[in-house]
């Protein structure tokens, strides 16, 4: 497995993802009792435009004709393999969960996970990259006349404001939060229509 370098997968998202190219995206949110979650996705399509091999700057134009320059960095494999008329697809994908563990005895602690893989040798650029974050704290803290809930995590407290007052009731000090953040960026070229 070849690592692609997240920062500038990341990059690619963000620059692909202004109001100018296409882009279709959802979200979706859920809870139950101690628990919430949301989640949403990016898909975003562009056309490149022009190549500057020494650069490695590669230039994109969205469906209404605005363009944006990115540069590849040396984590992005088969570079050479990028003609200008491809299309390059970026699918970026996150959600966080939210659970309470009641009289929790977990130890408070954060953990992260990281996976890639990249094209292989020859073929058109492509790359998947992905981070799951999970964080146990502690409930130091809860005021009811401000809904706020205090979180001691393994670095930083945070106060946290619980807009569902049923869910606000079910929180005592002595309990645990777990949140796990995931996050996950695709991107493929497809070769230009003829």
């Amino acid at each position: 497995m070849q690592k692609l370098v997240a920062s500038t997968a990341f990059a690619v998202c963000a620059a692909l993802a202004a109001p100018a190219f296409a882009q279709t995206g959802s979200a979706v949110a859920g809870k139950g009792p101690g628990v919430a979650g949301v989640a949403q996705t990016v898909e975003v399509t562009a056309t490149i435009t022009k190549i500057d091999p020494a650069t490695r700057d590669v230039t994109l134009k969205g469906p209404q004709g605005r363009e944006v320059m990115i540069r590849a960095g040396p984590e992005v494999k088969n570079f050479a393999q990028l003609k200008v008329g491809d299309i390059v697809n970026v699918q970026y994908i996150e959600a966080l969960t939210l659970e309470l563990k009641k009289g929790g005895k977990a130890v408070v602690a954060r953990n992260e996970e990281t996976g890639a893989m990249a094209a292989k040798p020859g073929e058109k650029p492509a790359g998947i990259v992905g981070r799951k974050v999970t964080v146990t704290a502690d409930v130091t803290a809860v005021d009811p006349a401000t809904q706020t809930v205090t979180l001691k995590g393994p670095k930083q407290t945070v106060d946290v404001k619980v807009a569902d007052p049923e869910q606000f009731k079910l929180i005592k000090v002595g309990d645990q939060v777990e949140a796990v953040y995931t996050e996950a960026l695709a991107v493929a070229v497809e070769a230009a229509k003829k």
